[in-house]
């Protein structure tokens, strides 16, 4: 056999510091988990040249662990080598996620001596893991946890350990259970590093039941992915949990791209290709990440444009509205995005040292609640934690001015900037393919100057809707507690988006916009003693079509989010193409899934002729599939997939099911 070439290094490897580098206007970096990935890339390529060096990367990888038991960190690992403690708490799960599964597949390949020090890091790596307890709502980090336990406790064969990872497998799928999705929601930044970890689970675990949920779980992730890329752009549609900036904006490969590199891996299941290929032409589908905090999300799309919203802000990198759509000709999609800010940051003003690509990210600072409908949305912001400063606004970002065709505000079209806006003028825009028009609302001033203003920032169109602009100074009246607060200022805007080609041009969509009905009310102030209340309602109506949104203002919490149709709830999982529930039944078209009264989804292509079924309940349960092509019967289903392909049937579940098959006569062959 000829002899294994040495696999070619990154060209970011400092071979001085036996880790990857990253130089930037602070000073040069080395991520401890990036280390520890070569060191297992190397060790898995398997040259006697990559094997030494393996060994030498992961001596300094073992360097970033703490080692001092005084400290409450013990175990866990440097994010940088340049850090004098531990800091960001994740680092122990990232360096784990390298270290435990080489030791599995190539351990025996490392010296006696080295093999003893690894496997020594990993077993206090996984003390302070145990300590830590994620909460299983952090999604990502807690998939991190559940793969580094299972896996770990089987490489020490340390049961307990283990066990402990494959308790907190149900636990955080009877979490997600509870409302439909996984809490971090539709992120195409963490969604891969969960799906990835599941991954890695299904392949190596022992624990035959803890290899069947994590597959289960994957498809119901791997489902509301595809549900969520938008064929005209082949961008991951929001709204998005958490995302980087250069996602937000297209400067990243389409998402597609990365959900086609899953398939062909195997970390999806192979029928989310028949998903991207049936998706409708038009739909929208709807989603709660935890019903009981009020997180849902809605996206809608057509073959032009996919529109999302969030019903509330998950954190400072979510994008909570969120618009891509066509631009024929340019290098990008088209991108609307909101942010609230303070004290005018800008791009440049954030950065995250550990991030490789000199990312800027402009943080979302407020707190936001949000419906929709379709095509429209309303959107109400306020500022998170704003007790002094210089300025505090709500801004709709629209991607690079220069791709903007037609700006109207009012029934006047703009040719430059900055515009004042008044109130009640529609500022409409048109670029590429949409027309998106803006209907500003109630705007709380905190100060003499609040205004509305159309600008320029770094090449980009922005909207800004100030709360306050003037001196720095303190806000007594937005201290709770406090003496003089009288709940939280507001910037309200609603929002529509339409196909270019339905109006003759952007007037013409405003009017029609203006042609609706806006009702707001707000309560009279008062001091709040922790009692009481002061309700913002606002709703928009037109040709039979409503939607709107109930607040209360002094705590900030949701009363009620309706349309035409009523109230609109927190569904599962409601798409044309998809439903969950959890009454032991989903009817969708002609199928229908009768089982357990818990967790389960169904996936419909009728006219591929497949249908996939999924129960995510916890007590084993008879399950009955029915498709018009035939039914499938399973006693005592477990957590599970049940997929039907043209007449296959294909059970997986924990347990030990017997499955019945029955075709239609004229299915049978």
């Amino acid at each position: 056999m000829a002899a294994v070439e040495p696999m070619a290094l990154p060209p970011d490897f400092n071979p001085e510091t036996l880790m990857r580098s990253t130089s930037t206007e602070v000073g040069t970096f080395h991520e401890t988990r990036l280390a520890a990935r070569l060191a297992a890339q190397l060790l898995a390529h398997g040259a006697v040249q990559d094997i030494e060096l393996s060994e030498r990367i992961l001596v300094a990888v073992l360097r970033c662990q703490e080692r001092d038991e005084r400290d409450p960190h013990y175990g866990n690992f440097y994010w940088m080598r340049e850090d004098e403690v531990v800091e960001d708490l994740n680092a122990v799960e990232f360096v784990l996620e390298a270290l435990i599964p080489m030791m599995l597949q190539h351990g025996d390949r490392l010296s006696s001596v080295m093999h003893d020090r690894v496997l020594e890091s990993v077993r206090l790596g996984l003390e302070e893991i145990r300590r830590l307890d994620v909460l299983v709502a952090y999604t990502n980090i807690a998939v991190l946890d559940i793969l580094n336990t299972c896996l770990g406790g089987e490489l020490l064969g340390e049961t307990a350990i283990a066990e402990r990872g494959y308790d907190k497998l149900v636990y955080w799928i009877a979490f997600t259970n509870r409302s439909g999705h996984p809490f971090e929601y539709n992120s195409p930044t963490y969604t891969s590093i969960t799906l990835r970890a599941l991954k890695q689970l299904a392949d190596l675990v022992q624990h035959r039941d803890t290899r069947v949920r994590a597959r289960a779980m994957a498809a119901r992730l791997a489902l509301s992915v595809a549900l969520h890329l938008h064929a005209g752009t082949g961008r991951w549609a929001g709204p998005h949990s958490r995302a980087y900036h250069s996602t937000v904006v297209c400067e990243t490969p389409p998402e597609i791209e990365l959900v086609q590199s899953w398939i062909a891996e195997g970390i999806v299941p192979p029928w989310i290709q028949a998903v991207l290929e049936g998706l409708p032409a038009v739909f929208q589908v709807s989603e709660t990440a935890e019903r009981d905090r009020g997180f849902s999300f809605t996206t809608y799309q057509t073959p032009t444009f996919a529109l999302g919203v969030a019903s509330q802000l998950y954190q400072v990198q979510s994008n909570v509205c969120l618009l891509h759509y066509q631009r024929p000709g340019a290098t990008r999609p088209g991108v609307l995005y909101t942010r609230y800010i303070l004290d005018d940051k800008w791009f440049g003003d954030f950065y995250h040292a550990t991030d490789r690509t000199k990312r800027r990210n402009l943080l979302d600072e407020g707190l936001f609640w949000g419906v929709q409908r379709e095509n429209q949305a309303i959107g109400l912001y306020t500022p998170a934690n704003m007790t002094e400063g210089k300025s505090a606004k709500a801004c709709l970002i629209w991607l690079d001015r220069a791709q903007v065709d037609e700006l109207w505000v009012g029934e006047q079209r703009v040719e430059s900037l900055p515009v004042l806006v008044s109130p009640g003028q529609v500022i409409v825009v048109g670029s590429g393919d949409v027309y998106m028009a803006v209907r500003p609302l109630t705007q709380t001033p905190l100060g003499r100057e609040t205004p509305l203003e159309l600008v320029e920032r770094d090449g980009d169109l922005v909207l800004e809707s100030y709360n306050y602009r003037g001196p720095f100074k303190q806000f007594w009246e937005m201290h709770w507690p406090g003496f003089f607060y009288e709940g939280r200022p507001i910037c309200c805007f609603y929002l529509e988006v339409a196909e270019r080609h339905a109006y003759p041009d952007g007037r013409a969509f405003g009017r029609q916009v203006l042609r609706g009905t806006v009702e707001e009310t707000l309560g009279p102030p008062f001091t709040y003693a922790a009692a009481g209340e002061r309700v913002y309602r606002v709703a928009y109506q037109r040709d039979g079509q409503a939607l709107g949104l109930e607040v209360e203002l002094m705590a900030w919490k949701l009363k009620r989010r309706w349309t035409e149709a009523g109230e609109i709830g927190w569904p599962m999982l409601e798409a044309p193409s998809a439903r969950q529930t959890n009454t032991g039944r989903v009817e969708l078209g002609e199928a229908s899934l009768v089982c357990g009264p818990e967790a389960a989804w169904l996936w419909a292509s009728p006219e591929s002729g497949r249908w996939v079924a999924g129960y995510l309940g916890l007590t084993p349960a008879p399950l009955t599939l029915t498709t018009p092509q035939g039914q499938v019967e399973v006693t005592e289903m477990g957590t599970g997939t049940v997929v039907w392909d043209q007449g296959q049937v294909t059970v997986e579940a924990t347990g030990e099911p017997v499955v019945k098959v029955s075709l239609h006569r004229d299915d049978r062959q």
